[in-house]
């Protein structure tokens, strides 16, 4: 078969390429005249959709809103010559050749399997790039962390000179700019289970920072939810896999790596950087100090060393030490907000699991005040409470989950237990906290859950957040 043969894999259900990389022209040549199904209408589906007109596809998009609740976006898509399916019933009758599914929809739904008995190709955004993606591709996954790991990537080779593309779950959609790249370039992605589940390539250099119960809400378990994050190693692209030592979780994966595996570590000397004292070290020889890193903790220093690892071969350590002294953090991770009458307040939206929220809390020389809640992605809250009751002052409940981090709290074994209030609307709950603090404390939002209960997602709750505090009178500061 030629480089540009594209055949359907029926035991997967997903779209295959015999060899290498096809380029848009070969992809555009193979699919004109022919109908896609795009399943959901949201940020990085719009620009697919445009990308498969441009190939000369038929597209058909559907959503479970109504076009009222789509508004302009649905008036542009059909003046494009978009059908729309929309409503309730919009999966019904699949019958596109291929079908796109946004990250949030299980790919075994009885519509899905449907169509693709009927000879259809499931794939995704995602599959499709790393398809036509002619770059190096480095992509990060895991339950915490990936977002600053992903941006300390990226940074780290812009650093050094190169041209890099951030995307997957930051950054903007790239399938768009697959045709400005080059074998020069680097891909940097971060990339989630849901986005992982059905892929059949891997990032030619995988960081998994770490694994614990997480979105078991949409897995079936714990099992699926590990099995989906290996695809980002386990395919015969990849050539090395970055793994932390100290994970217990993450052990089996060497087994399925490939090729290469290189750990980081906060506790072992045997790892190829590990960090002692505050100090991490490459194979013995002092690396960086926590002195001349600008994030605080032991886990942005452990996102570093991820970093590091997927990227040395491409850069020096001074182009580590440079980012390290200038890079400040994430919107919405540990990010300072404002100073209000002596309180200082902190967004960490980000925080969408009880190990995020323990690690930022451990940030913190001091106790501090701080709001949780949220989503119910029904995961255990045992650790969060261990977590509030070493670092928490007080503690603020919101949300779908607030009853059951309050059952939490009441369960814990602890010696000292901080009080928790409830309010189950987010507003409310911000001033709740801003209240029970004192003078000299620190606010933090750190929900340990994700956002959809009440917000679109967690940059939107972040930003909420920041308005709230930001919009407190100056004059009562």
């Amino acid at each position: 078969m030629g480089k540009d043969t594209v055949y359907f894999c029926a035991e997967k259900g997903c779209l295959l390429l015999q060899d290498g990389v096809m380029t848009y022209e070969e992809f555009k040549a193979s699919v004109s005249g022919k109908k896609a199904e795009v399943l959901g209408i949201g940020v990085s589906n719009l620009p697919l959709i445009d990308f498969l007109l441009s190939c000369g596809m038929t597209v058909c998009a559907r959503d479970k809103k109504s076009k009222e609740a789509l508004g302009k976006t649905a008036t542009d898509l059909e003046e494009k010559g978009v059908e729309l399916i929309l409503g309730e019933g919009y999966l019904e009758n699949l019958a596109g050749d291929y079908i796109f599914r946004s990250p949030g929809i299980r790919p075994d739904l009885p519509q899905i399997k449907s169509a693709l008995e009927k000879g259809a190709v499931l794939t995704s955004e995602m599959e499709l790039f790393f398809e036509l993606c002619p770059a190096r591709t480095i992509a990060v996954t895991g339950s915490d962390g990936k977002t600053t790991t992903t941006t300390l990537i990226s940074l780290l080779l812009k650093e050094a000179g190169h041209k890099v593309f951030v995307g997957g779950n930051i950054g903007a959609p790239l399938l768009p700019y697959v045709r400005e790249m080059t074998k020069e370039d680097f891909a940097v992605l971060e990339l989630s289970s849901f986005q992982l589940m059905t892929m059949e390539k891997s990032a030619e250099i995988a960081v998994v920072t770490n694994l614990s119960p997480n979105h078991l809400d949409w897995h079936t378990g714990m099992d699926e939810y590990i099995e989906a994050k290996t695809n980002i190693f386990t395919h015969s692209e990849n050539r090395l896999l970055i793994l932390n030592a100290d994970n217990e979780a993450s052990a089996p994966l060497k087994a399925l790596a490939p090729r290469a595996v290189e750990y980081f570590s906060s506790k072992s000397t045997e790892s190829a950087l590990y960090d002692k004292d505050g100090v991490i070290f490459e194979e013995g020889s002092p690396l960086l100090n926590k002195e001349d890193i600008l994030l605080p903790g032991a886990h942005n220093r452990q996102n570093y060393m991820a970093a590091y690892l997927a990227t040395r071969q491409f850069i020096s350590p001074e182009h580590l030490a440079s980012v390290a002294k200038s890079f400040g953090g994430v919107e919405h991770r540990l990010e300072f907000v404002r100073e209000y009458k002596g309180i200082r307040c902190y967004n960490s939206s980000i925080d969408s699991s009880p190990s995020r929220t323990a690690a930022a809390l451990s940030c913190f020389d001091e106790k501090v005040v701080v709001i949780c809640g949220g989503y119910d992605k029904n995961i255990p809250f045992e650790p969060l409470a261990e977590a509030l009751c070493k670092k928490a002052k007080k503690v603020v409940l919101t949300g779908a989950t607030m009853m059951k981090i309050a059952g939490a709290l009441f369960m814990c074994n602890a010696e000292e237990k901080p009080a928790y209030y409830m309010n189950p609307d987010f507003d409310a709950a911000v001033h709740v906290a801003l209240t029970l603090c004192e003078e000299g404390d620190v606010l933090l939002l750190s929900p340990a859950c994700a956002s959809f209960d009440a917000f679109p997602n967690f940059m939107a709750r972040g930003a909420h957040f920041k308005k709230l505090i930001n919009d407190l009178p100056e004059e009562q500061s």
